[in-house]
């Protein structure tokens, strides 16, 4: 029998997903699905079917039976202070039920995010709410500028959508998107907020802002400019590396007439993260990109934005990217690790170890060989789940596939060890909650299942839960980083100054998701630097060192080395330091050095 489901990784994608319960390893794209392109991804296709999974409940190292297992949870929880930390594994929305019970024992929870909080916060100030571009209004654009966004590996089946249009490519990393683009930009690093901020001033000098649309949605759009003048041009154009010329090219394409910015978390990973979005939503605006067909903004959405939550609870938080698990007697970590996907990743390793821990998930990774406790998790194709998406507007139905004696689901591990605390009142049934999830969806005109803000052109009305207020222009800036700090300082010698060091690089790779399948091995370094291919070189920074293979990539910038995610021992060297709003994680925020091992 034929079962639709969805796919539960952490992707913009959010693909449909037909399995058939007699041969649960084959799973096949769904026909059905706004995305369907006529293939899964490889990770879903080839490396999630064929990873090996945790199968039994392990205290101290050896195996017992999950009765065993969860009595000993509910042992670690009574009466203790207690920490839940949640990764993306699995973005079914019945992931967020084990809320209910830290509310329940008075635990902790954590706030902010390791991938994306910081532009959903400068989303939100200028405007006050994150509705997602659909999919239909990428296809109408004429220009498409994929901004820090590598889409053929975080967002395969967007490709379609974008082809045949002019396209401009923004990226420090010449992708092989920014191959085939009719334009590339390879910026700096961390310079994504000049870039906007002076765009929207030279669009200005030269007459060509919509005086249209800013007299009906941005009336502050004069205070706007005069903070874009507050930045002196060479210097600036000096930091970034950029030619006049450069501007002139990239101002062409954005003055047609439908032009969409696909941007990706690689542009906010900052302390001035928050200040990049703002930036490129109050260039959008100044041109009247917004409420316009074929136009606009299109970043990560708040999937859950709209929605009235279940498991939404009042409880104290830490950061997320931050936390220091010594602090609490008990953690749980949830289908996600820590271990290696914080920054800091040595020192988190260390607190983790001074705590007892429990380990939710599916895959044995860093964290779980750190565990005192192993709880193995429910695949996403053995319960019953509902997709939400921070990519599009599509929300899909995810029905138990097929029954497994393998581990359990989140909400039966909640009851199991609320019913062994004696506090399982409060708890309603699974079925009740997807429900609540349900009646709040709406159905387009084909049938599927749309998210409750969608908009066919959003912020048509204008912006704010109302939808009826202006768009809020950015006018505060503020950058302590140490490398613009010197370039103030030693201009004419930073070239020189900043000969030393390197950005370091995370993005994605093809063959994983964070720490999760086949993951990378080697550092990517740009030729002519003093190393040969498949050396083994150090990569040092402030907060740690690691040994890589080097790999000679001419697809990256002089000052700039490529160390993909999940690859073991990179956020040794990342900063555990938050965003200064959002608090989300700043991966990029650090530059290294590197010598032969």
């Amino acid at each position: 029998m034929l079962v639709k489901t969805a796919c539960p990784l952490d992707c913009f994608d959010a693909c449909g997903i037909v399995c058939d319960t007699s041969n649960p390893k084959e799973l096949l794209p769904d026909p059905s699905h706004p995305l369907f392109n006529g293939k899964l991804c490889s990770l879903m296709s080839k490396y999630f079917p064929n990873e090996k999974r945790i199968t039994t409940p392990k205290i101290d190292g050896k195996e017992v039976s999950l009765e065993e297992a969860l009595d000993e949870v509910a042992k670690a929880l009574k009466d203790k202070k207690s920490l839940l930390w949640r990764g993306s594994g699995n973005l079914g929305v019945m992931q967020e039920v084990t809320n209910l019970l830290m509310k329940e024992i008075n635990g902790y929870l954590t706030h902010g995010s390791l991938c994306d909080e910081a532009g959903i916060a400068g989303i939100m100030e200028g405007r006050r709410i994150n509705r997602q571009l659909p999919l239909s209004q990428i296809k109408k654009a004429d220009v498409v500028v994929v901004w820090g966004r590598n889409i053929p590996v975080t967002n395969s089946h967007l490709m379609p959508f974008i082809k045949g249009k002019k396209l401009v490519v923004i990226d420090p990393v010449k992708t092989s998107l920014a191959k085939i683009a009719d334009l590339h930009l390879q910026i700096k690093p961390r310079t994504d907020f000049y870039l906007a901020t002076l765009l929207a001033r030279f669009f200005t000098m030269e007459d060509n802002q919509n005086d249209q649309w800013l007299l009906k949605w941005g009336s502050e759009f004069e205070e706007f400019y005069e903070f874009t003048r507050t930045f002196r041009i060479k210097a600036i154009l000096e930091y970034m590396e950029l030619s006049l010329d450069d501007m002139g090219d990239l101002m062409r394409f954005l003055l047609e007439e439908k032009v969409v910015f696909l941007v990706g978390a690689g542009v906010q990973k900052y302390s001035i993260g928050h200040y990049t979005l703002w930036a490129i939503d109050s260039l959008a605006a100044t041109l009247g990109l917004f409420g316009k067909e074929g136009s606009g903004v299109s970043y990560l959405g708040s999937s859950k934005a709209g929605f009235k939550n279940p498991f939404e609870v009042k409880l104290p938080t830490k950061p997320k990217a931050t936390v220091d698990f010594s602090e609490f007697e008990t953690v749980i970590i949830q289908g996600g690790n820590p271990a290696e996907s914080m920054p800091n990743s040595t020192k988190v390793q260390d607190s983790l170890k001074k705590t007892k821990t429990i380990y939710f998930g599916l895959y044995e990774n860093e964290t779980s060989k750190l565990a005192d406790i192993i709880i193995p998790a429910k695949s996403f194709l053995e319960k019953d789940d509902l997709r939400l998406s921070y990519g599009h507007n599509f929300i899909q139905k995810m029905p138990k596939v097929y029954e497994s004696k393998i581990g359990i689901s989140e909400y039966y591990f909640t009851k199991e060890i609320l019913e062994r605390l004696g506090k399982e009142n409060n708890l309603k049934s699974k079925e009740y909650y997807l429900n609540f999830w349900l009646e709040q969806i709406k159905e387009d005109k084909d049938g599927n299942l749309i998210h409750p803000l969608h908009q066919e052109i959003p912020y048509e009305n204008g912006f704010g839960e109302d939808g009826e207020e202006e768009f809020i222009f950015i006018d505060d800036f503020d950058d302590d980083f140490e490398d613009i700090k010197i370039f103030r300082k030693f201009r004419k010698n930073y070239k020189k100054e900043k000969d030393n060091t390197f950005w370091l690089l995370s993005p994605k790779y093809s063959k994983s998701l964070n720490t999760q399948f086949q993951r990378a091995n080697f550092v990517h370094i740009p030729p002519g630097i003093g190393f040969e291919d498949k050396e083994m070189v150090k990569i040092s920074s402030s907060w740690g060192e690691i040994k890589l293979r080097a790999k000679i990539d001419e697809r990256l910038r002089k000052d700039c080395i490529l160390i993909y995610a999940g690859t073991k021992g990179v956020n040794s060297l990342t900063p555990p330091i938050l965003s200064e709003e959002g608090d989300n994680a700043c991966f990029g925020e650090v530059k290294v050095n590197i010598q032969k091992a």
